[in-house]
């Protein structure tokens, strides 16, 4: 807890006050990280794979935008910084610890930007929903990784919708959104992310399993695994919940 503590300290006054309540939730998933190191393992390295794979298929290497890039436990920014002229991280929050580990890697080609990548406010305003557009105005990109952020987007957009009667349409349109504005991207992309979950206990019985996509459609894969987010003992002894990954 003491850690924690000090992270979120450290993180206050380096994150903007719009994306300050966000960091209390990043934090915790640091936490959580650390405790399920090694269930985690094989699905941080499967997503580094999924992006160097698409990266070393780049024509050319110039600019690559990572979106969700978060703990950077499941993005290749040594590999990228190496493979590219500038690498631009963008989330909601970038936590000290992150922030400082880049620092003593001197990694002078990455740049950070704070972006809320939903598109929801736009929604609200019954204006455009193009969370990407922001990308239209990026020089020279040649990548753009989605890295295990739409999940993530669904979840906090189902919370400030949960009282609209329209709330499964609307999460739809708001997934959709991600992912037209990848297609029209004139760069390659790569799109990782967990599409569903399900509850299963110590007997291999499985008792829910949800749709994290609502029903979007994301088109073919080219690779999917398991990842057990919370594993046996996170949160109860007798049960595990395990989400189910595709990369694209």
């Amino acid at each position: 807890m003491i850690l924690e503590a000090l992270n979120y300290a450290a993180s206050w006054p380096l994150t903007s006050a719009a994306h300050r309540p966000f960091i209390r939730s990043s934090v915790n998933l640091w936490a959580r990280a650390n405790r399920c190191a090694s269930a985690w393992a094989e699905h941080e390295s499967r997503t580094k794979a999924a992006i160097l794979a698409t990266a070393e298929g780049c024509r050319q290497r110039r600019t690559v935008v990572v979106l969700g890039s978060g703990l950077l436990r499941d993005v290749p920014v040594m590999e990228l910084s190496r493979l590219f002229d500038t690498v631009v991280l963008v989330d909601l929050v970038h936590l000290a610890n992150v922030r400082g580990w880049l620092t003593v890697k001197r990694l002078k080609n990455v740049r950070l930007i704070e972006r809320d990548l939903s598109g929801l406010d736009a929604l609200f305003a019954n204006q455009p929903l193009e969370p990407l557009a922001f990308l239209r105005q990026v020089p020279y990109l040649d990548l753009v990784v989605s890295a295990n952020l739409l999940s993530q987007i669904g979840i906090g957009a189902a919370r400030r919708l949960d009282d609209r009667a329209d709330k499964g349409p609307l999460l739809r349109q708001v997934i959709g959104a991600h992912v037209e504005g990848l297609a029209q991207v004139s760069a390659e992309t790569c799109l990782v992310t967990d599409v569903s979950y399900t509850v299963i206990d110590r007997s291999g019985g499985r008792h829910e399993t949800v749709d994290m996509m609502h029903g979007a459609d994301l088109g073919d894969v080219r690779a999917e695994w398991d990842w057990p987010v919370i594993p046996f003992g996170e949160e109860s002894r007798d049960y595990q919940i395990l989400h189910h990954v595709i990369a694209r």
